[in-house]
């Protein structure tokens, strides 16, 4: 993949500079010759012989300058004369002793190139020098390129990539994402042969925007559609149209797509697009606001304005398509919506074993367990977990990567890396060894419940003093009541087992709190799993892709009654956890002094400890 961007032609950049300096050199030179001596020459008044002599007599001179053609002298009042003519006066020397006045240097007669140098130049250097560098410093901040921004005003700063068939990503190195690979198929087909497209008469849409969660491989979609047509690829942020003057984000716009028609057919690519295609507001805004809207309806302009036909196609990227502006989605704009989710199962097992091609990996590596590890990572979450065993394999001394480097990796990115130095008291241990053997208990106890893959008491960066990890078998698509309030009390298991064993509560269960909290409250106000409300929905959901906040869409009494609910969905459930773990204490004892002595067990050693005494 070859970057080529033709604004950043070193010598295209460097002509307008070295125009305007010649110019403000030429000018000052004109000034120098004609005005500069000039004004210095009106500061020293001319008078005659005599009158020298009558101020020398009198004793009103303080300093004088004998030359060979003129005097110059000043008074005491330190006013600046010389003489017009000079006499034949050979006792003038002694006439100006006798009179006490002294001599120096009072004036020189510059050149005009002295003058400039020791007038303009050295003086301003500094000043010139300070403003360049604090001019480099803020365009290296602002992500520019050098000093050279101040004529790159209106440019788009779009990278082009030219792709080939060598340099090119192609939908081979992109992995979990075969529907959304399905639908941009046919602008690839478009760009190799529109005539087929031609024929029957059908339109090749404009744009087709990308949505979904970060990491998921939006841009890198982009590019393998650009490496299968084998066509140039500009890209650029949307970020990168916001300027601060008005106006400049729209000429950018206009250079983008006079570039893309230039190099047609090719694909432009506009990430985080969110950024200058928020929905507009009816106010006039201020500042900013005035600058997005049109740098917005620049874009829409330019998108009704450009031909299709000549095989320019439009694609950008979002995590927030709820907040674009329903213009910039109509048909004949962005007429096609792809979406780009996170991988399930076997795309999550797929992406592994792409990233796996790229380092050395051991016989005993499985994928498939790694990956029902991870459900809901993205793809760059797996990328990362691959490199993360990687690099774990170099620390331990391996010349390959093992399944317990990769576990370790999936353990690091999910809880954070193991604090080596964190202690814990003997009772703070058991403890949290009886909260973690709590949750598994739980789990395990209940038909619908995932199976234990492992349970640690090692403490971690992310603050987790322990934690227990269940794997699913598979991906599931839908979760019914009963699954969701096991789980619900899966979260209360490790607060019951501190109740029941040490008879009371400990701050370990902030986040299970929160979790079980969280489900509860969706069960009633967004999956209709409540007698009291029915199928009503009172909660809306925001930024879906980006942690999916939500706002309650009831009134307080409402709101009220959602809460009780709430409470009462989780109280009942904390209820059943304690339930389970008093019917087998006897197993939760065992168990945790199992995890206790060891630390970290696996979940086929839970499992064992726990079907030992069933199986008579």
């Amino acid at each position: 993949m070859k970057q080529n961007d033709p604004n950043q032609d070193p010598r295209k950049q460097r002509r307008p500079f070295l125009v305007s300096y010649g110019l403000v050199i030429l000018i000052m030179l004109l000034l120098n010759v004609f005005l500069f001596p000039a004004v210095l020459e009106s500061q020293i008044q001319t008078v005659d012989y005599g009158t020298f002599i009558n101020m020398l007599e009198g004793q009103k001179l303080s300093t004088v300058q004998l030359e060979e053609e003129q005097i110059y002298f000043i008074d005491k009042d330190e006013k600046m004369y010389q003489t017009n003519v000079i006499p034949q006066d050979y006792a003038i020397v002694q006439r100006l002793e006798d009179a006490g006045v002294s001599f120096g240097r009072i004036y020189k007669k510059q050149g005009v190139l002295e003058y400039l140098l020791t007038n303009w130049i050295l003086p301003f250097l500094p000043l010139i020098l300070l403003a360049t560098w604090f001019s480099r410093r803020i365009s290296r901040m602002s992500g520019g390129g050098g000093g050279m921004n101040a004529m790159m005003f209106g440019k788009s700063g779009a990278r082009q990539y030219v792709m080939d068939d060598k340099t090119g990503i192609k939908f081979s190195d992109v992995a979990g994402q075969d529907e959304a690979k399905e639908s941009l198929k046919e602008i690839v087909g478009f760009l190799h042969d529109p005539k087929k497209y031609e024929e029957i008469g059908a339109k090749m849409p404009k744009g087709a925007l990308l949505v979904g969660p970060p990491g998921t491989g939006k841009t890198l979609l982009a590019r393998a559609v650009a490496g299968e047509a084998e066509v140039p690829f500009f890209s650029i942020a949307g970020s990168e149209f916001v300027e601060m003057f008005v106006g400049m984000g729209a000429s950018k716009v206009r250079d983008l797509f006079k570039q893309a028609s230039e190099k047609a057919p090719c694909i432009v690519f506009i990430d985080e697009i969110d950024t200058i295609g928020k929905k507009r507001d009816s106010g006039s805004g201020m500042g900013g606001n005035d600058e997005r809207e049109q740098t917005l309806n620049q874009l829409l302009t330019e998108m009704d304005g450009f031909d299709a036909t000549k095989g320019v196609v439009i694609l950008a990227a979002t995590n927030r398509p709820e907040s674009l502006d329903p213009a910039l989605l109509r048909p004949g704009r962005f007429d096609r919506r792809v979406p780009v989710e996170l991988p399930d199962l076997k795309g999550r097992e797929a992406i592994l074993r792409l990233h796996g091609r790229k380092v050395k990996l051991d016989s005993d590596c499985d994928f498939n367990v790694v990956a029902r590890m991870t459900p809901g990572a993205s793809g760059a979450e797996l990328a990362n977990i691959v490199n993360e065993a990687a690099l774990g394999a170099v620390r331990n001394g391996r010349s390959r990567v093992t399944q317990p480097d990769l576990q370790e990796a999936v353990d690091t990115i999910l809880a954070g890396a193991q604090k080596k130095n964190a202690i814990l008291s003997e009772k703070e241990k058991c403890i949290v060894a009886y909260h973690e053997v709590g949750h598994a208990l739980v789990a395990a106890l209940q038909s619908h419940s995932a199976p234990v893959q492992k349970i640690t008491i090692v403490p971690r960066t992310s603050g987790a003093l322990g934690f227990t990890m269940q794997v699913e078998d598979g991906d599931h698509a839908l979760m019914s009541k009963e699954e969701l309030l096991n789980k619900i009390a899966t979260f209360t298991g490790g607060r019951a087992a501190e109740e029941l064993v040490f008879g009371s509560v400990t701050t370990g269960a902030s986040n299970d709190i929160e979790q079980a909290t969280k489900l509860a409250r969706a069960m009633v106000t967004r999956y209709g799993m409540s007698d009291d409300f029915d199928m009503v929905a009172l909660e809306t959901v925001q930024n879906a892709y980006l942690g999916g906040d939500s706002s309650l869409a009831c009134s307080e009494t409402t709101a009220a009654a959602i809460d009780a609910k709430v409470v009462e969905l989780v109280k009942a459930q904390h209820a059943r956890a304690s339930r389970l773990l008093a019917e087998n204490r006897s197993k939760l004892d065992e168990i945790s002094q199992y995890l206790y002595e060891k630390e970290t067990i696996t979940g086929q050693e839970f499992m064992e400890i726990l079907e030992r005494g069933n199986k008579g």
